[in-house]
């Protein structure tokens, strides 16, 4: 609990597998403490002790002797140090999402969770007997599946167990999900390619083989078995090696041969045995590859590469001095009204305007053929100098900060979320790096006494109203959108970076974001119905 490199993954008796790679854990979350407390039920007895800011505050205690039968494992209880966090609130619906996670991953094992910080605990209990099997019917359960069951392949060798489950969508958006040792790898890596590689040579050998591909000028790629699919990869490693302390890629060289191994073979099978499965997966494929050939010899706006190709900036585009990416700022904005006056009231020097006019295509239902007819997502894929899909990098990124500014209502709220969902589809690097942003415009002015206060809710309005206006303000005006703030007003609340409100926006559990883009963007209206009914009370950011 207080030696770095201490852990019981070091003597290869403890663990079968485990996440850890340094054994620095739970003792750096001791030392960010203002309290622990471990209780372990082992040897025989209880066993208890106490930390102050990560020193112990006394010695192992032994508590009393285990009951006849009573099971042994650990307890820990802590509380964050208030002098080195700014704030110990904990997410509920963060916890919900890993502990969810965690369930899937580790059949059979039941997991609780209880907030017991308001008035009523919120609590919430997760097991599930399937394993990846349920976790990929929960992440389809707003999307159109082609085959009723879940493939599911399970294998091991070496001591490595590898465990697969797979089901085709009537989709465009692609989602799977790797993990090692119960890690979301989010990156990827030799799982995830070895998975890859097997999936694209079964598919195309069933194809081949049945004569599914004879309408196609030459074999399936990978994309195009991968369109609409979603797949959950689950490997547990005795020793692994994940490339970098985040570990959101494992590096070990021998894992992909064997899942690609496992793969080739169960599917293989699999697909033989059931031949209504395969042609449905198959025919999506064939589909996409014939959407895929059909837009690479379309007019040069429908096409990827030469959509792109380009080297000039859109004309829309208001730049900043700079070339320094890291000072470079990017305000992406709704409507050339707002555009007009965010472009008269920045700071030239490193703020760059793009306005955006209307709502942008929903990318949660399109090809990127379709999409890269927009021209709003051109100009902005051109302004932010990354390319999208394969020709991605994020070393090409002209801006370290893209701020989406839109209005703090209704449509305001539904154009940041079409914004969002095609840079989480097509350049989701941005946000992993914390590149994307959400800009926090106030809704209501108030003056009184010659002093100005700037409001973010309604509640925020009143309170002000009420406590420092005695209920009797001089004036209170309401900003319907951003085109009503006059240059100094929109620099003032919502552009300076010494008085603004931005929003990172940032991926945690990237399962849970996927899901969330299909319910909030797709085709089914039931769940987002159901979504809206749970979540419309939350909704204190937007003017109803």
């Amino acid at each position: 609990m207080t030696h770095l490199h201490a852990g019981g993954k070091f003597d290869n008796k403890s663990y079968q597998v485990s996440g850890g790679l340094h054994g620095v854990g739970v003792s750096v979350v001791n030392a960010l403490s203002k309290w622990l407390e471990v209780e372990v039920k082992r040897d025989g007895a209880v066993w208890r002790q106490r930390f102050d800011h990560g020193r112990p505050d006394g010695e192992l205690v032994r508590v009393r002797e285990l009951e006849p039968g009573e099971e042994t494992g650990t307890e820990i209880r802590f509380w964050p140090d208030d002098e080195i966090f700014e704030t110990d609130e904990f997410t509920y619906s963060t916890l919900e999402s890993r502990l969810r996670e965690l369930a899937f991953l580790n059949p059979g094992v039941e997991i609780s969770l209880r907030d017991e910080r308001t008035d009523g605990p919120a609590e919430s209990a997760f097991e599930y007997q399937g394993g990846i099997r349920e976790f990929v019917e929960y992440l389809n359960e707003t999307r159109d599946v082609l085959h009723d069951e879940v493939v599911y392949l399970d294998d091991e060798a070496d001591d490595i167990h590898v465990e697969v489950a797979i089901q085709a969508t009537d989709g465009v958006q692609g989602s799977i999900h790797a993990f090692a040792n119960n890690i979301n790898t989010r990156e990827g890596g030799t799982h995830l390619t070895g998975f890859k590689t097997a999936l694209t040579r079964v598919i195309n050998d069933y194809a081949t083989s049945n004569g599914m591909l004879s309408d196609l000028d030459g074999t399936l790629k990978g994309e195009d078995i991968r369109e609409g699919l979603t797949a959950v990869i689950s490997v547990k490693h005795p020793d692994p090696q994940f490339e970098g302390q985040t570990k959101t890629k494992l590096g070990n060289s021998d894992v992909r041969g064997i899942v690609e191994g496992a793969v080739h073979e169960g599917l293989a099978t699999y697909l033989e045995e059931n031949p209504g499965t395969a042609g449905a997966v198959v025919s999506k494929a064939v589909q996409a590859a014939k959407a895929r050939k059909a837009a690479q010899k379309a007019e040069e706006l429908t096409r990827r590469k030469s959509a792109l190709e380009s080297t000039s900036l859109p004309g829309k585009l208001a730049d900043c001095q700079t070339h320094d990416p890291e000072k470079a700022e990017l305000f992406v904005v709704e409507g050339d009204s707002a555009g007009g006056s965010a472009k008269q009231g920045r700071n030239p020097e490193y703020q760059a305007i793009l306005p955006i006019r209307g709502k942008i295509l929903n990318v949660e239902k399109h090809r990127l053929d379709r999409i890269l007819e927009n021209d709003e997502i051109r100009n902005l894929i051109t302004a932010v100098g990354t390319g999208i899909g394969d020709e991605f990098d994020i070393e090409d990124a002209r801006y370290e900060k893209v701020i989406l500014m839109s209005d703090a209502d209704v449509d305001g709220a539904h154009i940041r979320t079409l914004l969002l969902t095609f840079l989480y589809r097509h350049m989701t690097p941005l946000i992993e790096r914390g590149y994307v942003y959400a800009a926090q415009p106030p809704l209501y002015r108030i003056r009184n006494g010659g002093e100005t206060y700037d409001a973010m809710t309604q509640a925020e309005c009143d309170r002000i109203v009420e406590e420092v206006c005695d209920g009797d303000p001089t004036a209170t005006q309401r900003f319907k959108g951003l085109g009503e703030m006059n240059p100094e007003q929109l620099w003032d609340t919502t552009m300076d970076p010494d008085n603004r409100i931005l929003k990172r926006v940032t991926i945690e559990d990237a399962a849970a974001a996927d899901r969330m883009f299909s319910v909030l963007m797709g085709d089914a209206v039931e769940p987002r119905k159901q979504f809206i009914k749970k979540h419309a009370d939350d909704a204190d950011w937007v003017d109803i």
